[in-house]
């Protein structure tokens, strides 16, 4: 919701930005600049900081350690891979 909000905002920003520098005000175009930046920001965001390593293929080995989410309340189980020192938290169907 908020990312979406963002976006619009962004590109209303941009287009406004854009539409003042064509109708001749030079001092629009930092608008249309920030405007296009935030923007692209906020489209790549999610591709850019994605784990790799969120997928549950691999060498994933169930350890001994659990922890209660703070946010849910419900018991969590680490995976880990040796390969990429990645670790992955997945809910305990059990708990």
């Amino acid at each position: 919701m908020l990312r979406n909000l963002l976006l619009i905002a962004a590109l209303a920003v941009g287009m406004i930005g854009l539409g003042a520098r064509l109708a001749g005000h030079h001092d629009a175009a930092p608008f249309a600049i920030w405007g296009c930046v935030i923007a692209a920001a906020v489209l790549l965001e999610r591709w850019r900081y994605r784990s790799r390593d969120a997928t549950p293929h691999g060498n994933w080995q169930k350890t001994e350690e659990r922890f209660v989410d703070p946010e849910s309340g419900k018991t969590m189980l680490v995976f880990y891979n040796p390969q990429t020192g990645g670790r992955r938290y997945e809910q305990d169907p059990h708990a």
